[in-house]
């Protein structure tokens, strides 16, 4: 099995986008089963304290990553340039949409109090939200939900691994509903 994890692991370096199993399977030409093995592997390997990346599964698929403790002091230099901050506006519309989604600009505006249409295009335009349908009321306002790139640029698996909200938080995104 050494080698086997070692192709998995050499996959994982060369390639920029998370790979699921089945990927990996196919690239590796190696039996998913044996992909599954060689994850493991790899992911006891790299929990050792002297292994500086881990591996992680971010948007369905695994990807060697900058272990999280180490990540504080390295984003600078090695963070994606288009990683740029947020503002505060833009994280708040950011979270506002996440975690009420799908969401219309009129919900989002009434949570926050204050028009969203620039930051709306912001987030589009930095691939962090998309137009996911349309509302069933008068009108048929667009709704807006989260993509693949919102779970990489914060390292999340799936939605579901954002923390819970406290019930007051929690009460202020159903204002809209």
């Amino acid at each position: 099995m050494k080698k086997e994890t070692a192709i998995v692991e050499a996959i994982l370096f060369l390639d920029t986008e998370p790979l699921d199993e089945n990927m990996i399977s196919k690239i590796s030409e190696l039996s998913r089963d044996v992909v599954d093995i060689a994850l493991e592997n790899l992911k006891e390997k790299y929990s050792a304290e002297d292994s500086g990346v881990e591996l992680s599964q971010i948007s369905g698929g695994w990807v060697i990553t900058p272990k999280k403790e180490l990540w504080g002091c390295l984003k600078e230099r090695y963070g994606k340039k288009s990683e740029a901050k947020l503002s505060k506006a833009a994280m708040e519309t950011l979270s506002i949409i996440a975690y009420s989604q799908p969401i219309t600009r009129a919900e989002i505006e009434a949570i926050r109090g204050v028009s969203a249409d620039n930051m709306i295009r912001l987030l589009a335009d930095r691939n962090l939200i998309k137009e996911v349908g349309k509302k069933d009321a008068p009108g048929k306002p667009v709704q807006f939900g989260t993509t693949k790139e919102f779970l990489k640029f914060f390292r999340l698996n799936s939605i579901s691994d954002l923390p819970k909200l406290e019930e007051t938080e929690s009460e202020r995104f159903e204002l809209a509903r």
